[in-house]
């Protein structure tokens, strides 16, 4: 599973999580779940909102785009780690490294600015309502995020250039389920300090900038909220920003933890790979849909509509 020093890898092997075959086959079960929650949830959240106009709001085109999002990370991991699981050589192409490394900074990086995004959005909403229509109407919202789009993209041109750009004519075999920058850089077969230091960088712009976005956004809700001489307002005002806080404190949480400190273990780093490569697209539609009013009330409204038709009574 070797290379020699003088011939650049043309193919990687991806370690996975376990060696063990039984291992292995209950984590495709796990995952094939997982991943079918994370496609279901998403697919419905986006539903629901295209058909309901109730739902037709800038709080909802974010969710929209972060579930995009989320769908498409979660594609661009769990399927190929699936077939590794059931197949015994799990090789994959440099392009096809390089391809999922790209797609997974891209949209790792639109997630963290939706994120932040969000968080503006329910600033204005609560801290400045009356003034809501007029400061975030469709064009701006089309343009933050777009926005978001292109800062995921930024930022993955800049770590994937810095990550790719290094030789690689050693060893082939990454210790981790999917090509992650972190995993790459190991192999390198010259200082990658340089390389090291510019991902770093770019992980305080799309990581620290959003949180630091995020906490002020919420302070000032925070203050807001204490404000209100209604229970039931400042029930309500929680209640919309409840969903967003855990989504936050989950996502950035375990990118910070991979990006942003010192180093762990090689098996507590793939296990919090998992946590936000698979466990939070697949949350993320329950967290928001369980408690949110309004979404419960489309699916409803949706389920309703549709029953006399599965009852062979519809017009």
């Amino acid at each position: 599973m070797r290379q020699t020093n003088q011939t650049q890898v043309t193919e990687f092997f991806l370690l996975g999580l376990s060696d063990d075959r039984h291992t292995q086959q209950l984590l495709f079960i796990l995952f094939l779940g997982i991943y079918l929650v994370t496609v279901l949830g998403n697919v419905l959240l986006l539903t629901l909102v295209q058909v309901d106009a109730r739902l037709h709001t800038p709080m909802y085109f974010f969710l929209c785009n972060l579930s995009l999002a989320d769908l498409c990370f979660s594609t661009n991991i769990v399927p190929q780690a699936l077939v590794h699981l059931l197949s015994r050589k799990k090789a994959i192409s440099f392009t096809r490294c390089a391809a999922q490394l790209l797609f997974f900074l891209i949209l790792g990086g639109t997630q963290c600015a939706l994120l932040a995004v969000m968080s503006y959005d329910r600033y204005v909403a609560i801290c400045n309502p009356m003034h809501y229509p007029t400061i975030m109407t469709w064009k701006v919202c089309v343009q933050l995020a777009a926005g978001s789009w292109a800062s995921g993209i930024l930022v993955s041109v800049v770590d994937a250039t810095f990550t790719l750009r290094l030789p690689y004519k050693g060893s082939n075999s990454i210790a981790h389920f999917f090509c992650e920058a972190p995993a790459l850089l190991i192999l390198a077969t010259t200082d990658a300090r340089t390389s090291e230091m510019a991902i770093f960088l770019m992980g305080v712009v799309i990581l620290l900038m959003p949180v630091s976005l995020i906490l002020v956004s919420y302070g000032h809700i925070i203050v807001t909220v204490v404000r209100m001489k209604s229970a039931a307002g400042r029930l309500k005002a929680f209640s919309t920003c409840g969903s967003h806080l855990i989504v936050v404190i989950l996502f950035y949480g375990s990118g910070i933890v991979t990006y942003m400190t010192p180093k762990f273990s090689k098996e507590q780093e793939k296990l919090v790979s998992v946590f936000y490569a698979m466990v939070t697209p697949m949350l993320n539609p329950l967290i928001y849909s369980l408690r949110n009013k309004d979404v419960k009330g489309a699916l409803r409204k949706v389920t309703t509509r549709n029953l006399p038709c599965r009852l062979g009574v519809c017009h």
